[in-house]
């Protein structure tokens, strides 16, 4: 996998010999007559440095095509334009607050219906699905409490049924864990966290198992048109090929930081799949590689979460996860609130809940952060 980073994918250019592929910034192509060109006509369409990108996740993740948008929630709301009025999903109930948001404030005026239940637990999975269901999609870890899902398991449901797995790997990503090599059918990416690593662009990537269906995806990629622009996809080539470097110091520090948030007397709970204790260690460990680098612990009042945000230095207080630098958010009011308080109530995302992305800095230093902040 290591390998795989610096050179899968489309690697340099055969017109000059550099090693990195350029940035075409191009909108139209030449064509030498109607209807025959050299592979692009229009940039919506297909541009050479997209199709690196796409080229390269498609490999890392064993599927067969590649699909970059111009953030995660344009891939994902392509992907849901699948599906027909009447049509029903089942998704995973601890999901990004985007996820849940376009689906029931978006599709779900278009006629597309979900159902949110806890998709680590199979019997759920299997109770909530009708005759119009059309897929399941879930995130595994989940997003904020760390849930495991047993991606095998739930992929044999989803063929038994004629239905498609969908997994959302962002937490884990390609270096981690392959869902597409234990039977999903899609794999999404907000590409804006570990895979651009660096705070520095905004992108969704869409990976398939078979080509028909990534056929199908460029249809709708190219219709709806939220495409991932020729700079864009250049800093995500660039952030992935420190993916494996980057990887494995967020999982070290973090697995650290989680075993110290366990010992320490004002935290009550902490979810990170790494713990033994986790209730989907094992399951974690037998699907993945690694247990990432996100880490949520409860503290257990806003009052409490928020003298540790305003206390910390090294761990910054903003939106989203996965880059070299730590970062702290309390999801009910930040990347969860467009959940109602009800719903997260029931779900255990409590208003003392705080998200922790580990980032790549000394883990002694992010530990005396905590501990200062905690105190």
């Amino acid at each position: 996998m290591d390998t795989k980073l610096i050179h899968g994918g489309v690697f340099g250019d055969p017109h000059t010999g550099a090693v990195s592929v350029p940035i075409y910034q191009v909108s139209t192509y030449k064509q030498r007559r109607v209807g025959e060109h050299a592979g692009y006509e229009y940039s919506r369409t297909g541009n050479p440095t997209r199709a690196a990108l796409e080229s390269l996740i498609a490999e890392l993740e064993n599927g067969a095509r590649g699909l970059a948008f111009a953030s995660g929630m344009a891939a994902i709301s392509t992907l849901v334009s699948l599906f027909n009025q009447g049509d029903h999903l089942v998704v995973g109930d601890d999901v990004y607050g985007g996820t849940y948001r376009v689906l029931s404030k978006v599709f779900s005026r278009l006629g597309i219906d979900a159902d949110f239940v806890d998709t680590s637990d199979l019997d759920q999975v299997k109770a909530a699905i009708r005759e119009n269901t059309r897929a399941v999609y879930m995130e595994t870890p989940s997003n904020p409490l760390l849930k495991v899902s047993d991606i095998r398991a739930l992929a044999d449901l989803c063929k038994e049924r004629g239905l498609l797995l969908i997994v959302d790997n962002t937490f884990l990503t390609p270096y981690w864990q392959n869902p597409l090599d234990l039977g999903a059918d899609v794999v999404v990416h907000s590409a804006t966290k570990y895979l651009g690593g660096h705070s520095d662009v905004v992108a969704g990537l869409l990976v398939t198992k078979d080509e028909q269906l990534g056929e199908q995806l460029h249809f709708l990629q190219n219709s709806i048109g939220g495409i991932l622009g020729p700079q864009d996809s250049w800093l995500l080539m660039r952030g992935i090929k420190t993916l494996g470097l980057r990887m494995k110091q967020h999982e070290a520090n973090a697995r650290r930081i989680a075993e110290w948030l366990r010992e320490h007397p004002k935290v009550k709970n902490v979810f990170y799949p790494g713990l033994p204790d986790h209730p989907g260690h094992a399951l974690a460990a037998r699907q993945a590689r690694g247990f990432g680098g996100i880490i949520s612990f409860d503290v257990g009042s806003a009052e409490a979460a928020d003298k540790v945000l305003e206390s910390t230095r090294f761990f910054t207080l903003a939106e989203s996860l996965g880059a070299v630098e730590s970062l702290i958010s309390v999801p009910a009011r930040m990347t969860h609130a467009s959940i109602p308080p009800e719903r997260r109530a029931e779900l255990g995302i409590t208003d003392g809940l705080i998200r922790i992305s580990v980032g790549v800095e000394d883990v002694e230093d992010l530990i005396e952060d905590l501990g200062r902040a905690l105190g």
